[in-house]
């Protein structure tokens, strides 16, 4: 079954709303063995909505409208669809029952604005909706469905849960949709398809592959569609095992979780403690870190250790080394995470120093060189990155490399 969302309303192409609606809408569908084929946000405008249900029920089974449903006179949905499938409006005595409920629960008394919520198209099923005065509306037309649903994302969840998921499962046969996220790091996108090219080349018809990039972190997700369930695991399972052997080194996790939240549950797992000693990334790894829920029992703190006198005061970083190798160099960095595991008496300290720009490079450390250490029991260990030239991207993807190095560490132990 296909499907095609319709967002209305002018704050959505205007940008003062973000269309949150489509996207919870697609996870849920696709959840149900309905594939999305295209979402659109249009106008407040009969022709625009008139047009956009025309196009969409050339290659959509189901139509999912959203929006343009209050009280008020620029919600024009519920008329434009009363002209759109030649019917009028008429008094439906459930749905101000509902209201009627609703105000009594709230204290409040039904105005002639809000009854008039209860005029419906004629020909529609209404749609309860629990939490608001905008019944949503179901139509049927050559095998095809269209659903009017309010805007508020309070309203729509439960209608979509409640009363729209069902009924479709219960009047379409839908097939199954299977979705598996790999994660990556350390890698571009361009460099991951060469490595994959022949894996890719030869995924079978019935199996999608998506590259989903961001700054330091690259999403492989594999999409299985077919009619048994058991099948499309399997073919998903021996695809990821084969995908593990070719680019293992920088996979992170085989769901799509946040790296911080796979280091987080690493380190839950094996009862390990984390500190972190920062200078380039100014307390970003100890932000990521610690925007995980419960990150208490394995993270201890932080020294952002910004100027070379801090470094010296704060950690006991030796100025002789500062001198000679500079403030970005493997023995300062070293140095620092080696003073954060012992002050803060933890398993593991990170340590970052780099030029984060978009000033402060020279020719022998252009802006992006970054020192990454790791310290844990049997040593110290530190890498050198290039980045880039953004200033931004540096230190995110410096703060995602530092806590990818600790997971490899990690899934060493």
């Amino acid at each position: 079954m296909n499907a095609e969302i319709i967002s209305i309303g002018d704050e959505l192409l205007i940008g003062q709303v973000i269309n949150t609606n489509a996207s919870w809408i697609g996870e849920l569908l696709n959840r149900n063995g309905i594939r999305v084929k295209q979402i659109k946000a249009i106008a407040d405008d009969k022709t625009a909505i008139i047009q956009a249900i025309d196009a969409a029920f050339l290659s959509a089974d189901i139509v999912l409208l959203t929006g343009g449903l209050g009280p008020t006179k620029d919600d024009i949905t519920k008329h434009t669809l009363c002209e759109y499938f030649d019917t009028k409006l008429v008094f439906n005595e459930d749905a101000f029952l509902r209201i009627q409920a609703l105000f009594r629960l709230r204290n409040y008394a039904v105005s002639p604005v809000h009854k008039a919520q209860a005029d419906l198209p004629e020909n529609c099923l209404a749609l309860s909706n629990i939490n608001g005065t905008a019944s949503g509306m179901w139509f049927e037309k050559d095998g095809k469905v269209l659903v009017s649903m309010p805007g508020v994302p309070f309203e729509m969840k439960p209608m979509m849960e409640k009363e729209v998921i069902p009924r479709l499962l219960n009047k379409f046969d839908t097939s199954v949709i299977i979705h598996k996220t790999i994660v990556t790091q350390g890698v571009g996108e361009s460099f991951l398809a060469k490595k994959i090219e022949e894996w890719e080349d030869n995924l079978p018809t019935n199996i999608k592959l998506a590259y989903l990039p961001q700054p330091g972190i690259v999403r492989l997700r594999l999409s299985a569609f077919g009619d048994d369930k058991k099948k499309c695991e399997k073919a998903i399972a021996d695809l990821v095992s084969k995908l593990a052997d070719l680019i293992g080194e920088y996979i992170f996790a085989f769901e799509d979780i946040l790296l911080e939240e796979a280091v987080g549950k690493s380190l839950k797992e094996k009862n390990k403690s984390i500190s972190t000693a920062e200078s380039c990334t100014g307390g970003y790894i100890a932000h990521l870190i610690t925007s995980i829920a419960g990150s208490s029992a394995y993270y201890k703190g932080s020294a952002i250790v910004y100027s070379n006198e801090i470094k010296e005061t704060i950690l006991g970083i030796s100025p002789e080394t500062i001198q000679r190798e500079g403030a970005v160099s493997e023995g300062v960095v070293k140095q620092m995470a080696s003073a954060a595991r012992k002050k803060f008496g933890t398993d593991f300290a990170l340590a970052t120093s780099g030029i984060a720009g978009p000033d402060g490079g020279t020719e022998e450390k252009p802006v992006g060189t970054t020192w990454i250490a790791l310290a844990d029991a049997n040593g110290v260990y530190a890498q050198k990155f290039h980045f880039g030239e953004n200033r931004e991207r540096n230190i995110r993807r410096a703060a995602l490399a530092a806590l990818f190095m600790l997971k490899k560490r990690l899934d060493t132990e």
